[in-house]
């Protein structure tokens, strides 16, 4: 066990941030999946833990492996996944996959494991990781907005136009992302609110046409419009049956909770175990259990700026940025949804919610910031050695751990 503790490089708060959430993880999702025992199973929900933890076990092996692998490499890996991304993007919502009767068109079935893969969520690591690539490849040129529409805008439209017929809140996230990474790495102001413009007309002609032609998209588009429309209006429908349930679930843990395992509205809440996870936290365990969640992803966020900051490289900083951040914001939304200060999203919370695709591109992303702070771990140990030692200084030996 030391031995495999000394092969671990990289940031240790993050990696012990993101084992803290895993290990929470196995109480909350024991507890919310009872109702899909009783649905789907026999009763028992150990088979869902025990998935549960092999999904995490996987997950926690990418992470590893993928922390090994310098991050300059990731450059020319988001060149050569993309186009295959997009493929596999195009055959996800043309195969029309059905899932319990529904339009479930997300997912793709992996050959021989006859398990289901949400092939957006690999969309988001490589395509954030590929826009990071491109605006430190112009770092030290001047951006025009013709230059950058093929090689950075057109794979950006494919891939999000791709994702949003199934899944308009993972484009709403990886659409705020990539306008992150570009105005980060130093795009015009003025081309960015072109783009933003471009990106809010496009959606509204997409939602007046699916409105106006019922069938001209025939999977979940229906489902995300209706949301965002029962959001914006104070009338009470089935729509709001999930969300109202949350609520209750979140009234009724007062400050210390029902007690673990002891929540009701996980036997009427549809998604108790993923999208709607944090309500059942909240009811079991409170408002303590409920802030202390909330300040573990605040704690990740506060370390992924820090190896950001500390990134010796423009690629480095933007690719920490890109893969790194939408990990705190799918959590916020995922908790902003069950208190309804946001719509029903369908976004899962990260490292805790059961779903093997979110765990594994959660901890693929983060196997790539530990990689650049991999990296940096390993220059300032060259330039210690270098060092002679009587010009060690305390305050920046502070500076290097914190």
């Amino acid at each position: 066990m030391t031995g495999l503790f000394s092969r671990i490089k990289g940031d240790k708060t993050i990696w012990a941030s993101a084992g803290l959430l895993a290990i929470f993880s196995f109480l909350p999702v024991y507890s919310s999946s009872s109702n899909l025992a009783y649905l789907y199973g026999d009763g028992s929900t150990f088979p869902y833990l025990v998935n549960h933890f092999i999904y995490l076990f996987l997950g926690f092996v990418i992470m590893f492996f993928v922390h090994k692998v310098p991050y300059h490499y990731f450059v020319g890996l988001s060149i050569l996944v993309l186009p295959i991304l997009i493929l596999l993007l195009a055959f996800t919502v043309s195969q029309g996959m059905v899932i319990d009767g529904a339009n479930a068109s997300r997912w793709v079935t992996i050959p021989f494991l006859n398990k289901t893969f949400q092939t957006s969520t690999l969309a988001s690591v490589v395509l954030l990781t590929y826009v990071a690539r491109y605006m430190a490849k112009m770092k030290d040129q001047t951006f025009t907005f013709k230059k950058s529409i093929l090689p950075l805008w057109v794979p950006v439209a494919l891939v999000l136009g791709l994702i949003l017929p199934a899944n308009f809140s993972t484009t709403a996230i990886l659409f705020a992302m990539v306008l992150l990474v570009v105005f980060i790495g130093g795009y015009p102001l003025k081309y960015i609110g072109a783009i933003l413009g471009a990106g809010i007309i496009f959606l509204s002609i997409f939602m007046l046409s699916a409105k106006a032609f019922p069938g001209l998209f025939p999977h979940r588009v229906d489902t995300w419009i209706s949301r965002v429309e029962n959001f914006t209006n104070d009338e009470v429908t089935e729509a709001d049956y999930q969300i109202e349930k949350a609520k209750i679930a979140i009234a009724s843990g007062g400050i210390a909770g029902q007690g673990i395992g002891k929540s009701v509205q996980r036997n009427f809440l549809p998604q108790s175990s993923s999208d709607f996870i944090y309500a059942i936290i909240v009811e079991e365990m409170g408002l303590i259990g409920g802030i202390g969640v909330m300040l573990a992803y605040l704690m990740l966020f506060f370390r992924i700026i820090i190896v950001a900051t500390k990134a010796n490289s423009v690629f480095g900083k933007l690719l920490v940025i890109g893969v790194g951040l939408p990990i705190v914001f799918q959590a916020l939304v995922n908790m902003a949804v069950a208190v309804e200060l946001f719509p029903v999203t369908g976004q899962n919370l990260p490292l805790i919610s059961s779903g093997g695709s979110s765990i594994w591109m959660t901890c693929l992303a983060l196997g790539m910031v530990l990689s650049v702070s991999a990296k940096r771990e390993e220059e300032l140990q060259q330039e210690k050695d270098e060092r002679p030692a009587d010009e060690d200084n305390p305050l920046e030996i502070l500076s290097e751990a914190i």
